[in-house]
């Protein structure tokens, strides 16, 4: 994964329990800053690594050390480098999924090593959508979960997210959603 990911877990761990236990999170996972460069392509095996030592000095199991970071990364993306990208990929959150596969094919073409997933709008409804999640990697469902959750907040949307499918194929997740406070 490219270390812009190792760069918003720190950014996401350092705002709830400081730089100091980010410097002993780095000690402990071996990584330093050179593991930490956002257009550097590093393997999966390295962010995993950094995100179970996180899990652990979070006190939370993996799975919802995930759904949190897919949370924190659109915080991140939203503010940082993809923030305009992010604001022509649609003005609420059915239109910014249905041209998520587009807005990530304008990123491939600056992070040329990216393995993007795929995310297809199935069906819409009034206040629900389906999505089906596509990737060569596995085991981040409670990311993807996370993700969505976060496109809620983003588009100031209240509701629920849902895993209503788990094949062979991808995953399929149920998104309500409504007009926030």
């Amino acid at each position: 994964m490219y270390g812009m990911i190792h760069c918003a877990v720190r950014e996401m761990f350092v705002e709830q329990l400081g730089a100091t236990e980010w410097a002993a999170l780095e000690r402990a996972a071996k990584i330093t800053a050179a593991d930490q460069i956002s257009f550097n392509v590093y393997d999966d095996a390295l962010t995993m690594r950094i995100l179970e030592e996180a899990a652990a000095r979070l006190g939370l199991d993996m799975q919802d050390c995930l759904e949190e970071f897919g949370r924190y990364w659109i915080v991140f993306a939203g503010k940082g480098s993809f923030k305009s990208m992010m604001e022509f990929t649609g003005d609420d959150i059915v239109t910014f999924m249905s041209n998520l596969d587009q807005m990530h094919r304008s990123v491939v073409r600056t992070l040329t090593k990216a393995q993007m997933p795929s995310f297809q709008v199935l069906e819409k409804g009034e206040g629900y959508f389906t999505v089906l999640y596509l990737s060569e990697r596995n085991g981040l469902g409670a990311f993807v979960t996370g993700l969505m959750k976060g496109l809620l907040d983003y588009f100031n949307q209240v509701g629920d997210v849902k895993l209503i499918k788990d094949g062979p194929v991808g995953l399929e997740y149920k998104i309500w959603h409504r007009d926030g406070p």
